[in-house]
């Protein structure tokens, strides 16, 4: 082995710990965003999911009546126009 490849295998050796450590941080971090990027990947197809099941169901349908409303205005207007 040639001298430079001695220098380079001892300083390898030597911060063989950091390297080791640098390597399981990253490791970490890739498992975490892919994991980040999974969840939201079923958060999405789940909403997605319930918004197509919900636009496909019937709504209820309410009827309101008004009848007294407009009964009550126009009878405040007779009683303006009178005055």
């Amino acid at each position: 082995m040639s001298q430079e490849k001695v220098d380079r295998y001892k300083q390898e050796k030597a911060n063989r710990k950091k390297i080791m450590r640098k390597q399981k941080v990253m490791s970490v971090v890739r498992k975490s965003v892919l994991t980040l990027v999974a969840l939201a990947l079923v958060a999405w197809l789940g909403y997605s999911a319930y918004d197509m099941y919900e636009s496909g169901r019937e709504r209820a349908v309410s009827e309101v009546n008004y009848d007294a409303v407009t009964n009550y205005v126009e009878s405040l207007t007779e009683e303006a126009a009178e005055e």
